[in-house]
């Protein structure tokens, strides 16, 4: 099969213009044709010529997802102009770090963000705020029914600049091309086994490359899209069947939290052919499978790799499976030396196709330098491969903590921990110790109505994790504070030891 790279956008012009009322996607229900989008997308890019906005230059969008996001995103990339996806829950000084970092010639907004918008803004020089809804003036602007008959922007141009999630430190701007798009949605395409007609529920925001990369799809695979205003875990499976969806895409801890809801009729009868992802734990994937009855297929990737990578299409459990047709994947030590078979080593992406690997940060020489090396993507996380050659996942490099001579790895710790059956969601992090590295803290969100008590958990964890391994603190939270893609801001934990439990001081108690 052929993968086409040479960008998206005159996808859409084509298909308008051969089909303008076939169904593009559905929002809440609501249709929206190719026409109408063209149409729209069309309308904002004459727009942002009419202020002087040229290719190459950037406007941030604060929005939610919405037919007037879909349109805007698509009026960028018809114009050649930059998108900055502003996540809708950044406020303060995280928002006035992207809003001046990035340097929009332009911030569009939704009516209820645009106040957050108003208190980071620089009293000098700042730029224009364009909104949408409540008497803002972006809707005029969509269905003014401006015309756009420029050229398609080359597809190594830049699409938009995504910034990294800042789970543990200041995000960073990945410069995603047209080019990096299209080949994320071909990767979907494999992941997915998508057959024409099928629907595909979307649940992730558009600010997100799990959403962002769904744009071409509909397009190249002759698919509908579905989008819901958010993930909810309680309302999941009946929206699911509502939209008729054939595809769920998970992130996170997505899966988990769904097998945490109370077992009801639409396990069975929700019509969902395919869940595909990242992230799924070897112990939840045949839990998953068995009690809704629907096949996994794992991947893995990252942004600055046109965000899909590797594809499990296999079924082999725990694995995130082989490279996409367009990357090699190699695993490396410390020293830059490939790993022996079956050891870990950090995992290095090459490829065959020119512009396949993101050209660098946002006016950042240095995170560019460390992660682009010797024409390879360095991603900094770990992974093995099985002796079929699939490649296994074990987390970034970074998150862990070095307690007792050992390096302790977050991911396995809260997989452990995640299938207790009174535990919703958790967290690892490390934090000071009276003497020597660090020491391990565990936030644990329960599960709705669940009894647990830290002094339980810990004993239950004593016989899962080595010795090592166990936390020696354990708070409780009530919600954790999430990315888009629903991974938990370890940044924003607490270090703290007086909201915990201490098992140290515990068992000193008892001697």
């Amino acid at each position: 099969m052929a993968f086409d790279d040479e960008g998206f956008v005159g996808l859409l012009r084509e298909r308008a213009g051969r089909d303008p009322d076939g169904l593009y996607a559905r929002f809440e229900g609501e249709p929206l044709s190719y026409g109408a989008l063209d149409a729209r997308a069309s309308a904002f890019a004459a727009h942002l010529r009419q202020l002087g906005i040229g290719p190459g230059e950037r406007v941030a969008v604060m929005m939610r997802n919405s037919v007037a996001t879909l349109a805007v995103v698509f009026g960028l990339a018809k114009a050649g102009v930059a998108w900055v996806p502003v996540n809708a829950q950044q406020r303060g000084e995280g928002l006035r770090y992207l809003l001046s970092h990035s340097g929009p010639r332009l911030v569009v907004a939704d009516a209820e963000l645009a106040a957050l918008v108003a208190e980071v803004r620089p009293e000098t020089d700042a730029p224009p705020v364009l909104i949408h809804g409540e008497g803002g003036g972006l809707d005029a602007v969509l269905g003014s029914g401006a015309g756009f008959d420029e050229p398609a922007p080359a597809a190594d141009a830049p699409f938009a600049i995504m910034y990294t999630s800042g789970t543990t430190g200041r995000p960073k701007g990945v410069i995603v091309s047209h080019r990096m798009l299209r080949l994320a949605a071909e990767g979907v395409g494999l992941v997915s086994a998508a057959r024409p007609g099928e629907v595909f529920f979307v649940w992730e925001p558009l600010y997100h490359i799990g959403g962002a990369q769904l744009l071409p799809m509909p397009m190249i695979r002759d698919i509908t899209l579905a989008f819901v205003d958010r993930f909810s875990a309680t309302r999941f499976w009946a929206q699911v069947k509502a939209e008729g969806a054939s595809h769920i895409h998970y992130l996170g801890g997505i899966l988990q939290i769904l097998l945490k809801q109370p077992p009801g009729p639409l396990d069975r009868e929700h019509g969902v052919r395919i869940a595909w992802g990242g992230g799924c734990p070897p112990d939840i994937w045949p839990q998953f499978q068995k009690r809704f009855g629907i096949e996994i297929r794992e991947c893995y990737g990252m942004t600055e790799a046109s965000s899909i990578t590797t594809c499990n299409d296999s079924g082999v459990v725990g694995a995130v499976g082989l490279p996409m047709p367009w990357f090699t994947v190699e695993l490396q030590d410390a020293a830059g030396r490939p790993v022996a078979p079956g050891e870990r080593g950090e995992i290095v992406v090459r490829t065959s196709k020119p512009g396949a690997l993101f050209p660098g940060y946002l006016d950042n020489p240095e995170a560019t330098g460390k992660a682009l090396r010797g024409g390879a993507l360095h991603t900094g996380d770990l992974g093995s491969f099985d002796e079929a050659g699939n490649l296994r996942f074990h987390g970034r490099m970074t998150d862990s903590v070095r307690c007792r001579g050992e390096n302790v790895s977050a991911f396995e710790v809260e997989h452990v921990a995640a299938e207790h059956e009174a535990i919703e969601d958790c967290a690892m992090i490390g934090v000071a110790a009276e003497i020597g590295e660090q020491e391990i803290k565990l936030l644990v969100k329960r599960k709705p109505g669940a009894a647990l008590d830290a002094a339980e958990l810990s004993h239950w964890l004593g016989q899962r994790l080595a010795a090592y391994q166990n936390p020696r603190y354990i708070a409780f939270v009530d919600e954790f504070e999430r990315t888009a893609s629903q991974r938990i801001m370890k940044h924003r934990l607490s270090t703290s030891t007086d909201d915990s439990w201490d098992r140290a001081a515990t068992q000193e108690r008892r001697r």
